[in-house]
């Protein structure tokens, strides 16, 4: 799986400056529909035990320095730092993975989970319920057959998304639109680009497979807002 890089974006004393790619959707708050009840027959997953914490509440740990840790949100307390992300699930389509950590691949695209079976936090972006657009990815397939995100344009708006962290909370995302855009017109600015709120974007490849090179010419991203 190909994914364009977060790089028409250069990062610089933790600041993604953008360079490309800004049409697409734009997104705002709304409010919370009823979730959607999964199809009859359809494999699901529980959400994780235990409360889903908002921007403000805690516990709390420190993240290092360095990109992964240079987002932190605000409020009118003063910053809140967020730990790093461990694990996703999302109920509605029967995903329950642990998160690696991406980076930047050589050429500037961003780096892929090694597995299949496993999905992966972009640590260029912020973590999961920092202010800004958390970027995580994973194949749809491979030539064992079905990925990690193998279901993602399955989600519809509304539906939940949970993001477990290192020290024990667990913050909530519902899902606000989803696209596939050719990868020639990704998205660049709309995917990683700044937003006022904590975000969430999961990123897969989709469209037509191309049997000549051996990828999809397109990606799917699914953006969801952060939700109490």
């Amino acid at each position: 799986m190909l994914i364009p890089r977060p790089a028409a974006i250069s990062i610089a004393a933790g600041l993604l400056t953008l360079t490309a790619g800004t049409a697409g959707l734009l997104l705002t708050r709304q409010s919370t529909p009823a979730m959607r009840p999964p199809p009859a027959g359809v494999a699901t997953v529980p959400a994780p035990a235990g409360p889903v914490v908002a921007l403000s509440a805690g516990p709390v740990v420190a993240p290092p320095a360095g990109p992964s840790g240079s987002a932190r949100p605000v409020t009118a307390a003063g910053p809140v730092p967020v730990a790093r992300p461990v694990s996703l699930t999302i109920p509605v389509i029967g995903v329950k993975t642990a998160l690696t950590r991406l980076g930047l691949a050589e050429g500037g695209t961003l780096q892929v989970p090694s597995s299949a079976t496993v999905a992966g936090w972009y640590t260029g972006s912020p973590r999961p319920g920092s202010i800004g657009s958390a970027v995580i990815a994973g194949h749809i397939d491979s030539k064992t057959g079905p990925g990690v995100f193998f279901r993602l344009p399955e989600l519809r708006v509304g539906d939940r998304i949970y993001v477990s962290r290192a020290d024990g909370t667990t913050v909530g995302f519902r899902v606000t639109a989803l696209g596939t855009y050719q990868k020639d017109y990704f998205p660049t600015g709309t995917v990683y680009g700044a937003t006022p709120d904590p975000e969430l974007r999961l990123i897969t490849c989709g469209g037509t497979f191309d049997d000549a090179t051996g990828h999809y010419l397109s990606n799917t991203v699914v953006y969801a807002a952060e939700t109490a």
